[in-house]
């Protein structure tokens, strides 16, 4: 068994889309209606459905304050540079990447989705992690 797919309710589905695709390596395969569900693939084949809150029947389409999804890297420098990508994308990014428990990360909201990024830390990282002289000007 696996997990298929995950549908994400966001109120501008063309601007998930770009995100997904520009800082997560998705790649759209389907639009349905007028951008009210695109179907978009991961490199590892996971689906994620982006859909538009108006589809929801009840109107509702907020998470709980703590859902978030999170995407994890091979390298705490890999964080670092996903974050000046976002950041020059102009997106807002709340924090710096920072040590989270034994991961180095950061956690930033886009629609009404809260989204971390992050890397594990091996032991030596673990103990004296830092950020590199690039990101002390961000």
């Amino acid at each position: 068994m696996y997990l298929n797919h995950l549908n994400l309710t966001v109120t501008n589905v063309s601007e998930a889309i770009y995100l997904f695709e520009t800082y997560f390596d998705f790649k759209c395969i389907e639009i349905k209606g007028y951008n009210m569900v695109a179907v978009l693939k991961g490199a590892d084949d996971f689906e994620l459905v982006l859909m538009n809150a108006n589809m929801n029947q009840k109107g509702g389409h907020s998470y709980p304050d703590a859902f978030h999804i999170g995407f994890m890297l091979d390298d705490p420098q890999y964080v670092t540079k996903i974050y000046k990508k976002l950041k020059a994308g102009g997106i807002t990014l709340e924090r710096l990447p920072q040590k989270i428990r034994d991961n180095f990360g950061f956690y930033f909201h886009f629609d009404n989705i809260m989204i971390e990024v992050g890397a594990a830390l091996n032991d030596d990282e673990n103990d004296d992690i830092t950020l590199d002289s690039s990101m002390r000007s961000i």
